[in-house]
């Protein structure tokens, strides 16, 4: 008889569908899928590492197996979406640009900021050299000025994949 395999999305680097993954066979018997270019992966022992595919891992899921969210989930709109969207799709970004982007009016914007900050789908940049908007202008780096920068977490990776499992189960 064989035991029908366990995969668990690992919370270090949230691996959508689409990515190239790899998998982790731990002691308990569980495998843990990780987004193939994952840091953590790097210390693995390299005998517990496992080809994966996307069609295992979701032949296996459950709702049950599904990460759980916290309450604060349930405060997010489609217009939240769009914003970790966009700080997934293009990174670190200041309010005045997702607001013109997404064509918000910019006092709602730092709203949705805070809001998304203080829920900790979204974290402030401190000011030191960074990439210059991802997507947008390859390989150039400037000097964080004034503005108040802000980057997607890994809990704010997880809501997006959750609006967009329910997108999914919605139609």
């Amino acid at each position: 008889m064989v035991a029908e395999l366990t995969y668990k999305i690992a919370k270090c680097c949230m691996p959508q569908e689409g990515d190239a993954i790899t998998g982790y066979f731990k002691e308990d018997g569980t495998i843990t899928v990780h987004h193939a270019e994952c840091n953590a992966v790097q210390g693995f022992r390299s005998e517990r590492l496992l080809a994966v595919a996307w069609d295992e891992v979701r032949a296996t899921q459950t709702p049950a197996d599904s990460i759980a969210l916290p309450p604060e989930f349930a405060e997010l709109d489609e217009t939240d979406y769009f914003i970790l969207k966009h700080h997934q799709e293009f990174g670190m970004d200041y309010s005045i640009v997702v607001a013109e982007t997404l064509r918000i009016p910019l006092e709602e914007m730092h709203q949705r900021h805070r809001k998304l900050r203080n829920l900790g789908g979204l974290k402030r940049v401190e000011g030191r050299i960074i990439h210059y908007r991802k997507n947008i202008v390859k390989g150039k780096w400037i000097k964080h000025r004034n503005h108040t920068y802000y980057e997607l977490t890994p809990e704010g990776r997880t809501w997006i994949q959750a609006f967009e499992n329910q997108q999914t189960t919605n139609k």
